[in-house]
Order: C-alpha cells, then sequence, then structure tokens
C-alpha cells in the first residue's frame, strides 16, 4: 500500500497562511487593539477623569453629601461595567480556545476554532492550529508507514500459509490417503477421521490465507471482492445481502484497499460482537466520491467506547481523506458509512486493472 502522507490536499497550510496574517495585522495595530491595550486605555480613562474631577471645582464633602455619594458610585459602576465589557468580549476567543482543546482529536480532522480576538489571543489560537495541522500530517504519515508495513506482512503471512503450510497438509493428506487404502477395516473409520480433520484444518488455512491477502481484490477489482466478502460472511447464523452499482468511479489502488478493509472489519465487528442476524453491504457513487455502507440490525454500539477495530478503520480513512462514521441505524442496529473522495488526478479505470493482471 502506497504512503499517503498529505491528506488534506494542502488546504491547512492555506488556512495557517490566512491565519498568520490576521495575527500579524492584530499585533501591527492596523485591525485591532491588543487585550494590554484595551484595559490600560480604559483604566486610564478612568483615571484621569477622576484626577480632573479632584482638580477642578468638584469637591467631596465631609461627611459625603447624597449628589457627591451618587457621582462617585455611578463613575466607579461604569468603570467597572467598562471593565467587565473588556474582558468578557477579550476572553470569549479563549474560552473557544479552550473547548476546542478540550474536544481536540486527531481521528477526526479539520475541526479548527476560529482565529480572532486581539492580537495575543488571535497569535495563541493560530499556533494552536499550526500545532494541529502539523499533529494531524505526522499522525497520517506515521500511521501510513505502520499500515503499509501491516499489509506487507500480512501479504508475507498468507504467501507462507499457503506455500508453507498448505503444501504440508496437502502432503499430509495425500499421504493419509495412501495409509486409507492400505489400513485394516477396523482403522479406516480412524484415518478417515484425521483426513476430515486435516482437510478441515487446509480449508481453514486458505480461508485465513484469502483474509490476510485480497487476491480478488487486485485479480478481479473492487466489486468482486465485495461481493466474495459478503458471500465468506454469509453463515448459518448471519445473511450478508450485497449491493455493488457497476457505474462506480474509478478509485486509486490506495482507496480500494481502504475500502476493502473497512468493509472486512465492519463485518467481523458485525459477525462477532452485534448479535445480528442480517446485515448489508454496499458501495454507491456519490456527489465527489464514492460511499460504503456496512449495515447491520444487531444491538448497537450503545454507550461501549469505541475499540481497537473501529480506530483502525478511522486510521485507513485518514489516509486517503475518507470521512468515517460510526452512528446507529435506522430501527436498531449500526451504520458503518466511509465516503471517500475522487479526483481526477487520481482516477484509474477498472478496466486497466484487469488487463493488468496480478501484481
Amino acid at each position: 500500500m502506497g504512503v499517503v502522507t498529505d491528506i488534506r490536499s494542502g488546504r491547512p497550510s492555506e488556512r495557517v497562511e490566512g491565519a498568520m496574517a490576521y495575527a500579524k495585522a492584530g499585533r501591527g495595530g492596523s485591525r485591532h487593539v491588543s487585550l494590554f491595550w484595551r484595559i490600560f486605555s480604559l483604566n486610564a480613562a478612568g483615571l484621569v477623569v477622576a484626577t480632573a474631577l479632584l482638580l477642578g471645582p468638584v469637591t467631596v464633602s465631609t461627611p459625603v453629601l447624597a449628589g457627591e455619594a451618587v457621582v462617585l458610585l455611578g463613575g466607579l459602576a461604569l468603570l467597572l461595567a467598562g471593565n467587565a465589557l473588556v474582558l468578557r468580549f477579550g476572553l470569549v476567543p479563549l474560552q473557544r480556545l479552550d473547548r476546542a482543546m478540550a474536544t481536540a482529536d486527531l481521528l477526526r480532522p479539520g475541526s479548527r476554532p476560529v482565529v480572532a480576538g486581539p492580537a495575543e489571543t488571535a497569535g495563541l489560537i493560530t499556533t494552536y492550529n499550526t500545532m494541529l495541522d502539523r499533529l494531524e500530517a505526522e499522525r497520517a504519515t506515521g500511521a501510513a508507514r505502520a499500515l503499509s508495513a501491516q499489509e506487507s506482512e500480512r501479504h508475507r503471512i498468507a504467501r507462507e500459509l499457503h506455500d508453507e503450510v498448505g503444501q504440508t497438509l496437502t502432503a499430509v493428506l495425500l499421504q493419509l490417503k495412501r495409509v486409507a487404502d492400505r489400513a485394516p477395516e477396523d482403522l479406516r473409520e480412524d484415518v478417515g477421521q484425521a483426513q476430515e480433520a486435516t482437510r478441515a484444518g487446509l480449508d481453514e488455512i486458505r480461508r485465513i490465507a484469502r483474509r490476510l491477502r485480497p487476491g480478488v481484490l487486485e485479480e478481479l477489482g473492487l466489486a468482486s471482492a465485495l461481493r466474495s466478502l459478503a458471500a465468506e460472511f454469509t453463515t448459518h447464523g448471519l445473511t450478508v445481502r450485497h449491493h455493488v452499482t457497476g457505474d462506480l468511479p474509478a478509485l486509486t489502488p490506495e482507496s480500494e484497499l481502504v475500502v476493502y478493509r473497512v468493509a472486512q472489519e465492519g463485518l467481523t465487528n458485525t459477525a462477532r460482537h452485534a448479535a445480528a442476524d442480517r446485515a448489508e453491504l454496499r458501495l454507491r457513487p456519490v456527489p465527489g466520491g464514492v460511499e460504503l455502507l456496512v449495515r447491520d440490525n444487531g444491538t448497537g454500539l450503545g454507550t461501549a467506547p469505541e475499540g481497537a477495530g473501529i480506530t483502525g478503520m478511522r486510521e485507513r480513512a485518514l489516509l486517503v481523506g475518507a470521512a468515517l462514521t460510526v452512528e446507529p441505524a435506522p430501527g436498531r442496529g449500526t451504520d458503518v458509512r466511509l465516503r471517500i473522495p475522487v479526483t481526477e488526478g487520481s482516477r484509474r479505470t477498472e478496466g486497466s486493472r484487469r488487463t493488468e493482471g496480478p501484481r
């Protein structure tokens, strides 16, 4: 699987540049006054007015007269109200930044606090947004490398299972057949049971190898691979219906692998944890891309935290700039929805994939 590092096509850098320009404008004083100067100017104005009144004809009697008390208390109230308003509006961007920092999730990228407020606040928010962009890019790069190594290891293990363990079990099965032909009548039943156990183990090895390395995806394309996956998960207790339209836009090999792995993980979660008897696998075109839907009628997620399976799906989705949502299905059950954008530069026709043959 290829390594995809820029998962948002350069848009964060443009956003950061705009934010930096905003912050610089604020620090230069051409558009915004800093929080320090706002509070200082308000307090200075109050003190200047108070000093002017004391140096002028206004005096304070002892004891203070009612009219003088009203003037003093009114001035104090205005000064306090002005300070409260300046601090209230000046700290609102910091409160938004605090909420954004508390809810930040690198597996759900794109959410950023708006750069606003005084120059110091705007600079702080800009720095935070820049740091978050860098963290998301580094996480995407690391996840891409890890998943690429994981796919390579899957291929190696699948090849060894098929070439080494599979051939060994095939040889054992043939040897057992020769033993069964020469065995006495009272031992043939035991040898037959050994043959069946060996044959079941060989089938299980082949099934594991197919799940580790989806050869049908490379040889026949995504639509056939998803149909095969639905048939594989259809067991006595679970029925998986599939609907894959034929007019899908072409996807890159990385995107096809992400779609296949998300569908595989979604059906695995359904079979193991959902207690469902029906599941649905859909792949259809949507404006600007394609959408995968894995739906079941099981017990749903409830209040349980997301496990390693869903986290792995989110990391895979980030590699190709896709959006993954896991939410309750209509009625009951769970919907796993993956939406992958398709760009003209990354398109690859399904026909060219089939003519290339297996890689």
